[in-house]
């Protein structure tokens, strides 16, 4: 194909679109498993009715990137897709759908209010995975799952069975997190807690039957109403003479006996604490211990309930403000204070959480999280960066029983039947439930009619810590092809706030239903956050649009701007500024491509020497480049991976190479040298292939002809080949001789036009180089001499002298006054060091590399103040 085909500038837009639907049409994307090695990644699940926000653009790119390149890596690549059920954000969407419909769902049976959860997610699910087609997600979606497919859900089923027929799981009444808005349990997790300024209240308590009373302190005050004993620390003098005796609830007058236990702090308010063993985990522990009556004051929305005798109905923080006014009008109010604490909310609604007794059901993990914490400590599953490691063993050494039941309706229904006389059966289906029962009841004749399944579900991590397992049918069919094959899955990338929500638990559950680990490799990406430093949400109104970020600066642009700046497990600091560096990366690439296409071709036209020392020079620098991004992937340094690859093209590439190759404006160019531009070119496509998946694509297209299944995703990843070290050192050298003329040219103010000659003092250059220095400097000579050169403007470079003869070209007093003036900053420089190397306690305990460097500086500085005196003694 001819680059005219080309457009002038770069539309992202058509050219995304068409490749993607190819990619599509031809089945790039999917996989079975066959001889070659497989490479997995399996998708953290996003939220079925979310859209895509700027995380998870982060760690798309990211996954997109590894699974791509490891298919030009010659591996079986499977990404596997898919979306969680979320039962809380999707039921209380689904909630407030109907609401505004005017439809309470308390007046629904739980099968009509399933139907209408399935139609929004029918209608509102999968919207995210359509858009992250649009990031170039190279994901294989004919294996698209959802948790709650039949599949998933019989595996969920089959897991809980199992745990409890272990022992595992258990039933009982437990301190939960409360979430009043979606009245349900969340688990310690699912759990913010803020800094909040709020008031704590000194309230008199009489003591029973005489004229004293006890002060206390509380930030709740409407929890008194549930109160059921007063507690002081044995130690403490100021109530020792109080052993016995009783006090009264203000209000209600409830007597409650007056405790001792050491767990009172003495120092904390007034060292008397009042006890509400239903409504404060550290009170519960107290109530159990001390045998007390608990009393639960507060209906499952958080209104007060008839337990609570007063205020029955109305909101808690309602009645907070109401009891304090009464509290007062009874005399019972000592004092307010404003008062700084931790306040938990509710990570999906953003309620208060209000702590509560509930029967609940429970996973015992201590036992089951031992292989999950020994796989990360011993580095058989590693995180990058290690630094989480840390965090994760203190987590799992530390593991609390999961508490896995939520009073919702949509998810995996808990499957426990209870009988009629008490007592239930944990079961896979309700025929195996009513054979179970009869069992246990020893009554025959016992119905499916007689036993209620109970009402709540799953919580939603329960389904999603099965997920590398599942997606593969693993749990139901544990020899089937697909998860023999793909399982252990390679990477995990996913955002360290679900450490161990998520990734924690699907290690456990990888170690107790495959004897192994479900990733070997685990990626965390850092939190996506504004200028300000505030994390991205929609309630901020800080996060931009991502689907409006790739129509503007195209998918490519935005992969490289994300990317650019985000090294695993550090915050990516957001601006636009970065999708449009990465945009014009993009025309950068696009450009050059249209300008090598360009060139005119003469097949009899000999090779400059410039050109085939620049070919030898760039091949050495590409081989270094594809080390480096082996290395830097080995080791997930993804971020840097880009960078490198962005300075490849942008310097080495584009400012150096194709500089010293390209031919004079209106004249062709040789044949070697542009099939050997061309070789470079396919080649620094495909290392950018998997960060920009359409341009390269594009490009790659057109570079040469091309069969109809030919495909740069498809294509094999180039191999380092021999790198000259002492090539690239030399050229190191040749850039700063060029930069040291041009600079002269700069100072000097000496146009273009005018070409200089220049003197070297040094040894010889490989051949070929002194055509490249003449080509990039506007030199009409260059010659070797042993001796200085007198009237000339003079640089050093390493060890030598290189000599601009400038006769007739510059201003000498202007000439001599920075020379003047760069003499004596030299000097200056020289009498630092000097007096450095003079401190004999510096020389004698400073590291001997740092000693080194100094008399190093020391040797250079007399060298350039040499070289300068001997410039003015000339002029």
């Amino acid at each position: 194909m001819e680059s005219k085909e080309l457009s002038a500038k770069y539309n992202p837009e058509a050219v995304e679109d068409k490749w993607y639907k190819t990619w599509m049409e031809k089945g790039y994307f999917h996989s079975t498993p066959d001889e070659r090695e497989p490479y997995c990644i399996v998708i953290p699940p996003p939220n079925v009715t979310g859209v895509l926000h700027m995380g998870h653009m982060l760690n798309n790119t990211i996954q997109d990137v590894l699974v791509r390149r490891a298919r030009m890596k010659g591996k079986n690549a499977c990404w596997v897709p898919g979306t969680d059920h979320a039962s809380i954000a999707t039921e209380a969407k689904v909630v407030a759908k109907l609401k505004a419909e005017g439809i309470n769902k308390l007046d629904l049976t739980r099968e009509e209010f399933l139907k209408h959860a399935w139609e929004w997610k029918e209608k509102h699910g999968g919207i995210i995975l359509e858009q992250l087609k649009k990031l170039g997600a190279s994901c294989d979606w004919d294996r698209t799952c959802f948790t709650m497919d039949e599949t998933l859900s019989k595996s969920v089923i089959h897991v809980f069975v199992d745990l409890y027929q272990k022992g595992y799981i258990y039933r009982g009444v437990r301190m939960v997190n409360w979430d009043p808005q979606a009245q349900t349990a969340v688990s310690d997790e699912e759990v913010i807690y803020h800094e909040v300024k709020g008031k704590l209240f000194y309230l008199n308590y009489k003591i029973d039957g005489e004229d004293g009373f006890i002060t206390i302190a509380t930030t709740r005050p409407e929890t008194i109403l549930g109160d059921t004993a007063l507690c002081v620390n044995p130690n403490d003098p100021r109530y020792t003479h109080l052993k016995g005796k009783r006090v009264i609830v203000p209000l209600i007058n409830r007597s409650i006996p007056i405790i001792y236990d050491e767990y009172v702090d003495m120092e904390f308010g007034t060292g008397a604490l009042k006890v509400t063993p239903a409504h404060d985990v550290n009170d519960y522990m107290l109530g159990e211990k001390h045998n007390l009556e608990t009393i639960d004051i507060f209906n499952d929305n958080g209104t007060l309930s008839q337990a609570a005798q007063l205020y029955v109905g109305m909101d808690r923080f309602d009645v907070r403000k109401q009891i304090i006014v009464d509290l007062e009008k009874a005399g019972n109010l000592a004092k307010i204070e404003d008062y700084e604490n931790k306040v938990g909310y509710s990570e999906r609604t953003n309620a208060v959480i209000e702590p509560k007794l509930s029967m609940q059901w429970f996973l015992r993990m201590k036992e089951l999280a031992q292989p999950a914490l020994d796989s990360v400590i011993n580095g058989e599953i590693q995180l990058h960066p290690s630094k989480f490691v840390n965090t994760y063993r203190h987590w799992m050494e530390n593991v609390k029983d999961w508490c896995l039941s939520r009073q919702l309706w949509w998810g995996h229904r808990i499957p426990a039947w209870y009988l009629p006389e008490g007592g239930y059966v944990v079961a896979h289906s309700e025929t195996e439930a009513l054979e179970l029962g009869r069992k246990k009841t020893g009554n025959a004749n016992l119905q499916l009619s007689d036993l209620r399944q109970d009402d709540d579900v799953l919580d939603t991590w329960f389904s999603s810590w099965l997920w590398p397992i599942s997606v593969f049918n693993g749990i139901m069919e544990p020899d089937n092809a697909d998860i023999k094959y793909y399982y252990p899955t390679n990477d995990l990338i996913s955002a360290p706030e679900i450490l161990f929500f998520w990734i924690a638990r699907m290690i456990i559950a990888g170690y107790e239903y495959r004897g192994e680990k479900p990733f070997r490799n685990v990626y965390l990406t850092g939190i996506v956050r504004d200028q300000l430093h505030r994390k991205m949400s929609k309630q901020l109104g800080n996060s931009p649009d991502p689907l409006k970020l790739i129509t503007k600066y195209g998918a490519d642009g935005v992969r490289v701007g994300m990317l650019l700046c985000s090294p695993a497990g550090n915050d990516l600091l957001f601006d636009e500024s970065l999708t449009e560096q990465g945009r014009n990366f993009s025309n950068k690439i696009w450009n050059a491509f249209r300008l090598v296409k360009g060139w005119n071709i003469d097949k009899n036209a000999t090779q400059p020497e410039s050109s085939k020392i620049a070919i030898e020079w760039f091949n050495s620098i590409l081989n270094k480049a594809i080390e480096q991004s082996n290395d830097d992937f080995d080791k997930y340094r993804i971020s840097e991976a880009l960078m490198n690859l962005y300075k490849l093209f942008w310097d080495d590439f584009s400012s150096w190479y194709l500089e010293m190759i390209k031919p004079t404006y209106g004249q062709p160019i040789d044949t070697k040298t542009f099939e050997a531009t061309l070789e470079f070119f396919e080649k620094i496509l495909a290392l950018l292939h998997p960060f920009m998946p359409f341009i390269t694509e594009e490009l790659w297209q057109h570079l040469r002809e091309r069969g109809e299944n030919e495909s740069l995703m498809i294509s094999r990843m180039p191999e380092a080949e021999r790198i000259d070290e002492k090539l690239i050192s030399t050229f190191e050298q040749v850039k700063e001789i060029i930069a040291g003329i041009r600079k002269v040219r700069q100072e000097k103010n000496i146009a273009q036009k005018n070409l200089l000659s220049a003197q070297l003092r040094s040894d010889r250059f490989k051949t070929g180089f002194e055509e490249v220095i003449s080509k990039l400097a506007g030199l009409n000579s260059l010659t070797y001499v042993d001796d200085k050169v007198e009237n000339a403007a003079s640089f050093m470079v390493g060890t030598f002298e290189v000599y601009i003869p400038l006769e007739g070209l510059v201003d000498e007093e202007e000439e001599r006054k920075k020379l003047q003036d760069e003499l004596e900053y030299t000097k200056g420089f020289l009498a630092n060091v000097m007096k450095k190397l003079g401190n004999e306690h510096f020389v004698k305990n400073a590291p001997a590399n740092v000693v080194e460097l100094e008399y190093k500086k020391q040797s250079d500085a007399l060298a350039k103040i040499k070289a300068i005196e001997e410039r003015l003694a000339s002029l």
